[in-house]
């Protein structure tokens, strides 16, 4: 990827996960320092960073629970201590389970998918889009899905989460947009 992010650094949450690790990996390809947050995968996100570092770039890994609001701020204190305030935010981080028609999915899950989907882009658009408003530039990135348009059987607690995330960016981009920050969404798949 041609892109300069030298200078830039970024978080993503859920790096250590398969598609967390493309992205900080491709980032880091560009530029970018890369803050490492995970959950519980801290062995590869320790691996993750020590790669990152191996390309020329600042990394570093961070523990939280992005459904939680002190997790989420003591995360951004952190990162502001040890890499500067992200200029790009990837909230890619999802609770996983078990998927099942919605008369017999846990109502565990469809809150744990809310928490994870849509409260986790609200805690971190709180915690990291002020120093981004100060700035006056930002990249705030949500990864979605496309099950989220598909609304296939057995998606119910994951789908109505995504699509609740999807409504949250579309009023964020509006609302920020004038302070120079880009909100957007990405659906691999």
């Amino acid at each position: 990827m041609n892109i300069n992010l030298s200078g830039k650094t970024a978080l993503i949450t859920g790096a250590a996960g398969q598609l967390g690790r493309v992205m900080s990996r491709t980032l880091a390809s560009c530029g970018a320092d890369i803050a490492v947050c995970y959950y519980s995968s801290g062995e590869m996100a320790e691996k993750l960073v020590n790669e990152i570092k191996s390309m020329g770039c600042r990394a570093a890994a961070f523990q939280a629970d992005i459904t939680k609001e002190k997790s989420v701020n003591l995360l951004r204190d952190k990162i502001r201590d040890e890499l500067g305030d992200p200029d790009i935010v990837v909230n890619n981080a999802v609770i996983q389970y078990k998927w099942k028609p919605v008369l017999d999915q846990n109502l565990d899950d469809f809150q744990s998918q809310f928490d994870s989907c849509v409260m986790q882009n609200v805690l971190t658009a709180k915690a990291f889009l002020p120093a981004m408003i100060k700035r006056g530039r930002g990249k705030f990135i949500g990864i979605n899905t496309e099950c989220s348009a598909q609304c296939g059987a057995n998606t119910g607690a994951y789908a109505s989460a995504k699509r609740g995330m999807d409504g949250l960016y579309r009023v964020l981009a509006r609302e920020v947009a004038a302070n120079g920050i880009n909100v957007n969404q990405v659906a691999p798949g």
